[in-house]
């Protein structure tokens, strides 16, 4: 179930938990990815978030949303650079993407296969895409007064194991969201330290959510085979009239 535009919207840009979010996504995400620079960047879902800090820089940004979540102009003040779309099949030219960033697309799709497939088609060769999604165990998936506590939560473990069945291989994930998922006065205020203390611990502790980057595989992966659809000749002798009689 996709969330709705506005309410995004809301969280993000309105709402001091919503920009504390922002602000930790953003920075795990630049300590992966401190920069894109000549290169084309897609996000996915709702991922504008993140997407600003490459603006700069970057040969081309794009914001694609999907049709049920509905989509926003953005950048505010600038060329807009958003655009809605059918969340399995992007306007996009296959292996033109450098860098994909999905967040808030893959655990609310109703299609998480077809969409992977769609995430594989659209990165070049070389191509790295970061997927942020819910953490199963985490407490922001347990509160439905953000974001995170909708669709399907993940552990690090599924998630890379759907993403190498759709040839990706996944390299390095870091956790975020570390603080207490409240809008709370006395929460917001301790956030920095527990965003502090969240990103010194190993990665297999994440917080809230969880990043796992990953690579496009052009070929299948060592000791993998491909299977070959052979066609079954079920018909094979009724085709032609037989000349021996019945």
């Amino acid at each position: 179930m996709h969330l709705d535009v506005q309410d995004l919207r809301n969280f993000y840009y309105r709402s001091a938990l919503g920009r504390a979010a922002q602000k930790s996504l953003r920075g795990r995400m630049l300590q992966l990815w401190p920069e894109a620079k000549g290169q084309t960047v897609a996000g996915y879902g709702f991922a504008v978030p993140l997407l600003r800090p490459y603006m700069p820089d970057a040969r081309r940004v794009m914001a694609l949303m999907p049709g049920p979540q509905g989509v926003m102009p953005w950048p505010a003040g600038q060329p807009n650079v958003s655009a809605l779309i059918e969340e399995t099949m992007w306007p996009v030219e296959t292996g033109h993407v450098d860098k994909l960033v999905v967040l808030h697309g893959l655990e609310t799709s109703d299609r998480p296969q077809e969409l992977l497939e769609e995430c594989w088609r659209v990165l070049g060769p070389g191509g790295k895409a970061l997927f942020i999604v819910p953490n199963r165990a985490g407490l922001w998936s347990r509160r439905d007064r953000t974001p995170f506590g909708y669709g399907r939560p993940y552990s690090a473990s599924q998630l890379e194991t759907q993403l190498r069945k759709h040839q990706f291989l996944p390299e390095r994930h870091v956790g975020a969201l570390y603080q207490f998922p409240s809008g709370k006065r006395l929460w917001m205020k301790s956030a920095g330290m527990f965003e502090g203390v969240g990103r010194s611990m190993p990665g297999m502790f994440a917080g809230g959510a969880f990043m796992v980057e990953a690579s496009k595989l052009v070929y299948p992966p060592k000791g993998t085979t491909s299977r070959v659809r052979k066609r079954v000749g079920v018909l094979d002798g009724l085709t032609e009239p037989s000349a021996k009689p019945i």
